[in-house]
């Protein structure tokens, strides 16, 4: 089983917003596999906006961090493909045409759930779901994934 990593997750990994947020990513990272995880090239556009604009990064730092995390792992492309099912969910759903991006691009690269913090924890979409990785009960799914059902990394409570 793959999973997709949401911007977020790796912004919070970035040491972006608190300590608790960094550490938690973090694990979570860390219990991933290299195989099981799928970076979208829309999140790596998205990583790299969001350090320069909000985190204030120097856009070289921000380049280096989109790099690392494009040679870490395998990525999603946006293909006129992804793009046409992507415009199709967010019109079907109401769902933003940059998360639809997302969704599209982890579908294509056969993810079955997209960790996210901030898309709707539990929406499913032709066979891949998003789930948010720091509620204080995982899913089902992510714990088969991190092949510790019921073992609990650090958890943030909303």
């Amino acid at each position: 089983m793959k999973a997709a990593l949401d911007t977020n997750i790796l912004v919070y990994a970035a040491g972006v917003n608190d300590a608790a947020r960094q550490s938690a990513a973090l694990a979570l990272i860390e219990a991933l596999s290299v195989e099981s995880a799928v970076v979208p090239v829309q999140v790596l556009g998205e990583l790299f906006h969001v350090l320069v604009r909000k985190a204030r990064w120097p856009a070289e730092r921000a380049r280096e961090a989109m790099l690392a995390w494009r040679d870490s792992f395998e990525t999603a492309p946006t293909t006129p493909e992804v793009m046409a099912g992507a415009a199709e969910l967010s019109v079907t759903h109401q769902i933003s045409i940059w998360d639809s991006v997302i969704l599209a691009a982890s579908n294509d690269a056969g993810c079955r759930l997209v960790l996210s913090e901030d898309m709707q924890d539990g929406f499913t979409w032709q066979g891949i779901t998003v789930v948010n990785p720091f509620v204080a009960v995982r899913h089902p799914l992510l714990d088969a994934l991190l092949g510790h059902p019921g073992a609990v990394p650090p958890i943030l409570h909303a």
